[in-house]
């Protein structure tokens, strides 16, 4: 086993172990992870070799590199005595390559030219003979830096240090972030999830290439956009026929953003359709499940159906120019409202029959923080828990829930009549600011 250093992203520090605990998974890694502080944007972690720390960070978005441990220190002259004396082996190796030198300090003052030239020569007993090429080396030795914060200012030098070769550098270091960044698509709104977190989301649940992944509350299809970035064929429905049509003009279609990245090969399809009544085949299964359902904000939840069954009785007999007016083109299916907490129900019942074994249904849920009562968190019997993440907000948070479908020996747990009296209302809190007494005078 190797050493390496694993330079973090300081964003989403809380989701940045469950990202790499996936990946790790995913790509066959064994690593201990358990040394992770939120923190600190550093990290050293034991791996078998090379391509195993390749792998672990490729496709990363809250890491930003990973580099093969050569020394650390508190200061300069410590860091320089560990490079002697732990890794004289690695030396010979790289001594006719190509190589540059490079810097990275974290929350240190930027260093004038003539202080990085220093820094750089002083490594100049490694003797390395090779050609030094700014762009595209062979190989590039880093230096990182950790700073403290001494009345908001940096201190004068850096309170840890460590030297290393570079491995790789992440998804996120290679630009994808900007390139996924919402107002740069030909399609979106102002509801559409967060480019970030949907590729993070993404990445936590596994999504790879040959696989099938469904988003049963599309929109306007970031995690859609998201999934076929990384290889899986995705399909999409929606009961809002609009955010599938799409506007003219500046706007265009959730296909349009395929276009842009040149995944269309990744596009399946996009349907108008309530998910609670979903029309695909009994035996069409999915690898993945995965989406932000709606929290009813805008309007209150709603499903196909119908709050009044007596106003409704016979019009399904109702015939239009000798067609029955429910089977018609222009035939616009009456909805009724519904809870959260029964749309979650739903979600993971179907997820529970259309996943296939292995598979991973993920999906953000709405809290409420302002009171001491316990989170409904929903269950399924066959569908393991495996991350329970929080993103706060002060008066309110959302969970990103994953869960994996497990085969017919598995027997999770279950919501109980004991766990309804915990209602995730989230929508009437949300009206009266998460406050209890607003809530209660407009009972």
């Amino acid at each position: 086993m190797k050493e390496y250093l694993i330079y973090l992203a300081q964003s989403h520090t809380n989701f940045r172990k469950a990202e790499l605990e996936s990946l790790a998974e995913l790509h066959n890694i064994k690593v201990d992870l358990s040394t992770h502080d939120e923190s600190s944007p550093f990290m050293i972690v034991k791996l078998e070799n090379d391509q195993d720390a390749y792998n672990l960070i490729s496709r990363s978005i809250l890491s930003k590199g990973i580099y093969e441990v050569w020394g650390t220190g508190n200061n300069l002259e410590e860091l320089h005595e560990s490079i002697q004396k732990e890794s004289k082996q690695y030396w010979d190796t790289y001594m006719n390559t190509s190589f540059k030198f490079d810097n990275i300090s974290y929350q240190g003052g930027k260093k004038s030219r003539n202080e990085q030239l220093s820094l750089f020569e002083s490594f100049s007993y490694l003797a390395f003979q090779g050609l030094i090429k700014m762009k595209k080396p062979d190989q590039v030795f880093v230096i990182l830096e950790n700073y403290d914060i001494i009345d908001k200012k940096p201190s004068p030098k850096p309170n840890k240090m460590y030297f290393g070769r570079q491995i790789n550098l992440s998804a996120r270091s290679n630009g994808i972030l900007d390139e996924y960044e919402i107002s740069k698509r030909p399609y979106y709104g102002t509801t559409t999830f967060d480019a970030e977190l949907a590729l993070l989301t993404c990445n936590i649940s596994q999504i790879k290439k040959g696989q099938i992944t469904y988003d049963p509350f599309v929109g306007t299809g970031s995690f859609l956009v998201s999934a076929g970035y990384f290889g899986s064929l995705t399909f999409g429905s929606d009961i809002d026929f609009r955010s599938l049509k799409g506007k003219k003009l500046k706007n265009g279609r959730l296909i349009d953003n395929f276009k842009k990245y040149n995944t269309l090969n990744m596009f399946g399809d996009v349907l108008c359709m309530d998910f609670t009544n979903n029309s695909f085949r009994s035996n069409f299964k999915f690898d993945n499940i995965i989406c932000d359902p709606p929290y009813g904000i805008r309007e209150g939840l709603k499903v196909c159906g119908t709050n009044n069954e007596i106003r409704m009785k016979g019009k399904e007999n109702v015939i239009i120019d000798g067609e029955l007016a429910y089977l018609r083109r222009d035939y616009v299916q009456p909805k009724k409202t519904y809870s959260l907490d029964l749309l979650l129900d739903d979600l993971l019942k179907f997820s529970g029959e259309r996943l296939n074994i292995g598979g991973r249904l993920s999906f953000w849920m709405p809290v409420a923080n302002d009171e001491d009562i316990p989170t409904l968190i929903p269950h399924h019997e066959n569908l393991e828990l495996t991350f329970n993440l929080v993103q706060d907000f002060n008066k309110w948070s959302r969970r990103l829930l994953v869960y994996v479908k497990r085969d017919d020996s598995y027997r999770g747990r279950t919501v109980t009549i004991d766990d309804r009296l915990v209602s995730n209302n989230f929508r009437d809190r949300y009206f009266t600011g998460f406050s209890p007494n607003k809530r209660d005078q407009g009972r």
